[in-house]
C-alpha cells in the first residue's frame, strides 16, 4: 500500500504536523458522492480496532513533544479508554502511594465542540490558539503520544535551546528504552510494503540534535528506505544576538549531520518576501505552520495519489528527480496561491509550453538547452521557503536567471483546470537520461484537480479574492539549484566565527563538502565572489 511513517519531534514542528493531519482528515468523503476519490488514505492512516472491538483509522504517526507541550490533548483521546486496558504491571507495589498531578491543561473550546459534535465551532484566532492540539481534528492512537518529560516547555531555567541537549537527550532515551524498537518498529512492521520515513523537527534548537541521532538509527535499520526531513527555522533576526547566534550554529549542525544520512532535507523558514494577497501574523505559529503546510501538503500531494488516471509520484521517486547527481540532497520547496486558477496558470506556464513547443524546431541539443532556459524563466514562484535570499528581495531578475542553475525539479500543480494536460510522464525515461548526460534540469510535473481545503482550523492568511474560497488552486515545486551552494557557504562563514577550533574545523569542511555538491559541473559565468 506504499504506506509512510511520520516523526514529528518538538513543538514547532507539531504545529506544523497538524495542520496536514487536518488536511488529510478533510479528504474522507463520508457521504455518497459520486466524484472517484483519488487520494488513497492508507499511505498515512492505519486501519485498527478499539478496545470494544469498534472499527478506528488513525495518523501513522509518532509525536514527541516535552512536558507541558501538548496541551489539552489526551493521550487516550476519544477512541481508546484507559480504563478498558490492562493495567495489572501497574499493580505490582501493594504498598501505600503518594499521588501528585499538575493541574490538566484545559481543553480548547474549539476542541469541546468538536467532541460534541456541533456543526459550527468557534472560530479559532491567533489569541485562542495556545497549543497546536487546540486547533486538531483527529484522534490519534495512544501510542503516537509522546512525552518526553526530561524537560519543560518554555522553560527559562533549563532551556532545550542547544543543539547537544538534544543529542544528550536521545542517547539516554535511546539507552534506557530503545526507541527504535519501542517507538517505530510496530509502526513500520504493520506496512504492507512501507514508501518512505517523512520526519518533521525543528533545527534551530536542541530538537535538531535529537534528530540528527534519530535519523542516524532510522538509516542503520532502514538502509534503503526513502528517509525525507523538513527542518523548520525560525525567522532571522529575531531575539537577543546570543540566542539568534546558538540558533545559527543549530543550524549549521543540522544541515551538515541530517543532510548526509536523509535522502532528502528540505529547509523551512518563513519567506522573505510575501505577495500581497498573504496576511500572515508572524508571532503566531499557528499562521506560520498554516502556510508552509500548505506548500508542503501540496508538493507532496503526488506521494498519496491513487494510480490509475492521475499520475502518482512516491517519495522514492520524487527524490530521484531531485538528486540526479547522487550528492544533492537540500530542496529549496516554493509555491504559489494560483488566482484565478485558469488565468495564473497560464501565466506561470507559458514560458514552459513555449520550450515544448520549441522541441519540434531544432536539433536535440538545441531544444534542450533552450528548454533549460525556460525552465528557468518560469521557476520563480511567489515564495520561497529556503532560508537565504531570494529572487524577488536581493537579485534582480536578469541576476537571477543567470546565477541559479536547476539540477532537478518536481512541480505539482493542484485544483486547476487540467484539460490537455497529460497525466503521463511526458518526457519518458530515454529524454531524462539525455537531460542528465548534458548536465540539464530533470523537471517532473504532476496535476491533481483536488485543490487544498481551507478548513475552518485553518487561519484566515490569504486575503484578496482567494479569502472568499472554501480552497485554493496552489502551484508548488521542489529543486535543487545552485543557490543552494551560495547559501552552504554563507552559513558556514557565519558559523567559523561562532564555535570553538575543536569543532570548527569538522563543521567548516562539512559545509564545504556539501556546497560543492551544488557546483559540479555547473559555472555561471558571475563575477560574484561567492559563486
Amino acid at each position: 500500500m506504499h504506506e509512510i511513517v511520520t516523526l514529528q519531534l518538538g513543538h514547532r514542528a507539531n504545529y506544523l504536523a497538524t495542520h496536514f493531519w487536518n488536511t488529510q482528515e478533510s479528504y474522507f468523503d463520508y457521504g455518497a458522492s459520486e466524484e472517484p476519490l483519488t487520494i488513497d488514505h492508507d499511505v498515512h492512516f492505519r486501519a485498527g480496532q478499539g478496545p470494544r472491538g469498534e472499527d478506528t483509522y488513525t495518523p501513522r504517526t509518532l509525536i514527541y513533544d516535552l512536558k507541558g507541550g501538548f496541551g489539552g490533548l489526551r493521550k487516550w483521546g476519544g477512541l481508546y479508554d484507559q480504563g478498558d486496558i490492562d493495567q495489572s504491571s501497574q499493580n505490582l507495589w501493594d504498598g501505600s502511594v503518594v499521588k501528585q498531578q499538575d493541574t490538566p491543561i484545559s481543553q480548547s473550546a474549539y476542541q469541546k465542540a468538536l467532541d460534541e459534535g456541533l456543526d459550527q465551532p468557534p472560530k479559532l484566532s491567533s489569541r485562542t490558539v495556545r497549543y497546536w492540539s487546540d486547533f486538531s481534528r483527529v484522534f490519534y492512537h495512544p501510542r503516537s503520544i509522546i512525552q518526553i518529560n526530561d524537560y519543560e516547555l518554555g522553560s527559562t531555567i533549563v532551556p532545550f535551546e542547544k543543539w547537544d541537549c538534544g543529542e544528550e537527550l536521545f542517547s539516554k532515551l535511546d539507552k534506557d528504552h530503545d526507541l527504535l524498537d519501542r517507538d517505530i518498529r510496530p509502526w513500520a512492521e504493520e506496512c504492507d510494503q512501507m514508501q518512505a520515513i517523512q520526519a518533521f523537527a525543528s533545527a534551530d534548537d536542541a530538537w535538531g540534535g535529537f534528530a540528527s541521532r534519530y535519523v542516524e538509527s532510522l538509516r542503520d535499520e532502514y538502509g534503503k528506505t526513502p528517509l525525507w526531513f523538513w527542518g523548520l527555522e525560525g525567522q532571522a533576526g529575531q531575539g537577543q544576538r546570543a540566542k539568534q547566534s546558538i540558533r545559527t550554529v543549530n543550524i549549521a549542525q543540522s544541515l551538515q549531520a541530517i543532510s548526509t544520512l536523509a535522502s532528502m532535507y528540505i529547509p523551512l523558514a518563513v519567506p522573505s518576501y510575501a505577495p500581497a494577497y498573504i496576511g500572515l501574523d508572524l508571532s503566531s505559529q499557528w499562521h506560520v505552520s498554516g502556510l508552509m503546510s500548505m506548500a508542503v501538503e501540496s508538493v507532496t500531494l503526488p506521494s498519496r495519489q491513487k494510480a490509475g488516471s492521475i499520475r502518482r509520484g512516491l517519495l522514492g521517486d520524487l527524490e530521484a528527480a531531485l538528486n540526479t547527481n547522487g550528492n544533492q540532497r537540500i530542496a529549496e520547496l516554493q509555491c504559489s496561491v494560483v488566482d484565478p486558477p485558469t488565468q495564473d496558470l497560464d501565466r506561470i506556464t507559458e514560458a514552459s509550453q513555449a520550450a515544448k513547443d520549441n522541441r519540434t524546431a531544432g536539433g536535440p541539443m538545441q531544444q534542450l538547452v533552450y528548454e533549460d532556459e525556460m525552465e528557468q524563466a518560469k521557476s520563480r514562484l511567489d515564495m520561497n521557503f529556503s532560508t537565504g535570499e531570494t529572487s524577488a528581495t536581493a537579485l534582480s531578475l536578469r541576476q537571477w536567471e543567470r546565477s541559479n542553475h536547476v539540477f532537478g525539479k518536481i512541480e505539482s500543480i493542484r485544483g486547476v483546470p487540467w484539460e490537455g494536460h497529460s497525466m503521463d510522464d511526458e518526457d519518458g525515461a530515454n529524454s531524462r537520461k539525455r537531460r542528465r548526460l548534458a548536465s540539464l534540469p530533470t523537471v517532473e510535473r504532476y496535476f491533481s484537480p483536488l485543490p487544498y481545503p481551507l478548513l475552518d482550523s485553518f487561519p484566515e492568511i490569504l486575503v484578496g479574492g482567494e479569502s472568499s474560497s472554501s480552497a485554493a488552486a496552489i502551484y508548488g515545486s521542489l529543486s535543487t539549484t545552485s543557490q543552494m551552494s551560495k547559501r552552504t557557504k554563507g552559513l558556514q562563514n557565519m558559523v567559523s566565527r561562532m564555535v570553538d577550533v575543536v569543532e570548527r574545523e569538522a563543521l567548516s569542511n562539512g559545509l564545504g563538502e556539501i556546497a560543492e555538491a551544488y557546483e559540479e559541473g555547473w559555472d555561471s559565468g558571475s563575477d560574484d565572489d561567492s559563486d
